[in-house]
């Protein structure tokens, strides 16, 4: 019952997939008849490719989304997904999405919290809160604390936050996360709030094991066809080494990122994968768990392969349980875990 505080569990464990591995390639052998799944933002991109794996293996997937005629469109002709009504900025509207679910008596054995909004100019929620922050992270503790009853009820149940190597950018700013006295910076932003669904899911795993819940976080590598990136400042790209000039992403990068079915699938391990029973807490990327990094690894932009490993301070336990509490207050949610 080993909990990944301060990254004790981060050490690849050759789980024999690779970054070039697919979702059908981690899903193989894998049969979820019974079970019950939810997919935030599983109607684009990463998201609409778990759904399309976790249905194909016989799960029965609901897919909340702000924008319900997109996703009805895009997930048309699935078997065995339904879309229901949810933003994750609207805290009222995550709870109705929840009370909902909770009435149909169902346990809840996977919970991928998948949405995310990547590089976006400075916007808040009704309550002041900075977009990102709201969207990938406090929208997904809610979530996750108003579902808890199904996801305990459930036999081994996992919970999957869709981190970034984004993380790296920034550790969480516990004295200004919505950046009320300081400049925004949309890269701090994004790197913070990534970097709170690492610490969320060690704190998450460590108190949640206990009734056969386990959460991981991971990094879906960098992928070719989604929309993540859509509102970014295209200078970014270029200030990374990424796109030219013009504006066109250079060949040689291009060459080297991942298809939507790869990018999914360190989302779908997580979610499924036997070799991690009994596991759980860590960050994961290219269908394996990830190393520290220790400052020993050099990261390049302009090759994807490099954005590799977790940073200390993202599995850090005293930062974990901190961030839980600055989170119970900042979204007037108790999430006890009992």
């Amino acid at each position: 019952m080993n909990d990944n505080y301060n990254g004790m569990l981060q050490k690849p464990i050759h789980s024999g997939f690779d970054a070039k591995s697919t979702t059908h390639d981690v899903i193989r052998g894998i049969d979820l008849s019974g079970k019950t799944a939810i997919v935030t933002g599983g109607y684009a991109g990463i998201g609409l490719e778990t759904v399309k794996t976790l249905a194909g293996a016989g799960a029965t997937v609901i897919v909340p989304a702000r924008d319900i005629q997109k996703a009805t469109n895009n997930l048309k002709g699935i078997k065995n997904v339904t879309v229901e009504a949810m933003d994750l900025m609207a805290p009222e509207s995550i709870d109705a999405f929840a009370t909902k679910f909770l009435g149909l008596g169902r346990s809840l054995d996977r919970l991928i919290n998948n949405a995310g909004i990547m590089w976006v100019p400075l916007q808040r929620d009704k309550r002041g809160y900075e977009s990102q922050l709201a969207t990938n992270h406090l929208g997904h503790f809610q979530l996750t604390a108003r579902l808890w009853p199904a996801l305990k009820k459930a036999s081994g149940a996992r919970v999957v936050n869709v981190s970034s190597f984004g993380h790296q950018m920034a550790p969480f700013n516990f004295d200004d996360p919505n950046f009320l006295t300081r400049e925004y910076e949309t890269l701090q932003g994004y790197g913070q709030s990534k970097t709170a669904n690492n610490l969320f899911t060690v704190e998450l795993d460590h108190r949640a094991k206990t009734f056969g819940v386990r959460a991981f976080s991971l990094h879906p590598g960098s992928v070719n066809g989604t929309d993540l990136g859509r509102v970014a400042p295209m200078a970014l790209f270029q200030q990374m080494g990424t796109h030219d000039e013009a504006g066109n992403i250079k060949p040689e990068v291009a060459a080297t990122l991942k298809t939507v079915e790869q990018g999914a699938a360190t989302s779908v391990w997580c979610a499924t994968s036997p070799t991690l029973n009994g596991i759980g807490g860590v960050y994961c990327e290219n269908a394996d768990i990830a190393e520290l990094d220790l400052g020993n690894i050099e990261h390049k932009y302009d090759e994807p392969l490099s954005l590799r490993g977790v940073k200390p301070y993202s599995v850090d336990a005293a930062l974990a349980k901190k961030l839980w509490t600055l989170t119970e207050k900042m979204t007037g949610v108790s999430f006890p875990v009992d």
